[in-house]
């Protein structure tokens, strides 16, 4: 597959030598959207996406986009280190997308954080989530989100309310990795660049500052 104006991990060009990752080819506008699918495919859509909650600093010249997954150990891993790294360069946007790809566990867990986002609580939803070591229930979910201060029976009602909208938000973090060609979680954009795997905190200061050079170029 090949969307015009997008090179993505696709054509797999000019890796520069970060850690094998590829470059995007990242188009803004919406000239090549010829479809929804498309669409969501801009850089508008990746590293903007308007329903996506950013931590670290909304106004940061480099995006990180992180797709992960709740029931993913090495998500876990890699979650602290992450938002270290974040903190201490002052000037990144942390997008999290969601992509529950390890059962359907998984996705009830995506879509209960997004719920937990219409009462402003998307980031404690996902803190009490991702910092377990166990794996995930349907029960130990609901514990543990209604242990962050969320509103259980407010987010059961947004799960109806905003079911269409939590639906679409995943659809579109999948069409996306998929895109990417990524094979698993966590898997990341960094700037333009495409970083599937995890990485060390060094790795990831070395890919931010990577990133800020070659948007310094263009």
């Amino acid at each position: 597959m090949e969307t015009a104006g997008l090179s993505l991990a696709l054509t797999r060009r000019g890796a520069l030598g970060l850690f094998g990752a590829g470059v995007l080819g990242l188009a803004s506008g919406s000239a090549f959207a010829h479809d929804d699918h498309d669409k969501v495919l801009t850089e508008a859509w990746v590293l903007r996406d308007p329903d996506i909650p950013v931590i670290g600093n909304p106004d940061g010249d480099i995006t990180i986009v992180e797709y992960y997954d709740y029931n993913c150990p090495y998500c876990r891993k890699v979650a602290p280190e992450i938002r270290q790294v974040v903190q201490d360069d002052g000037k990144v946007r942390l997008v999290l997308k969601d992509w529950p790809i390890l059962g359907e566990v998984s996705k009830v867990a995506a879509r209960m954080v997004l719920a937990a986002k219409y009462q402003n609580k998307f980031v404690e939803a996902h803190d009490a989530l991702i910092g377990v070591s166990s794996r995930l229930t349907e029960s130990r979910i609901r514990e543990l989100l209604a242990g962050a201060g969320v509103n259980m029976e407010r987010l059961t009602g947004d799960l109806t309310a905003k079911g269409k909208e939590i639906d679409a938000i995943l659809a579109r973090n999948h069409a996306q990795a998929e895109a990417f060609e990524f094979k698993g979680t966590p898997s990341f954009i960094v700037g333009k660049f495409r970083v599937p795997g995890i990485l060390t905190m060094a790795e990831f200061e070395r890919a931010i500052s990577d990133a800020r050079k070659a948007k310094a170029k263009n």
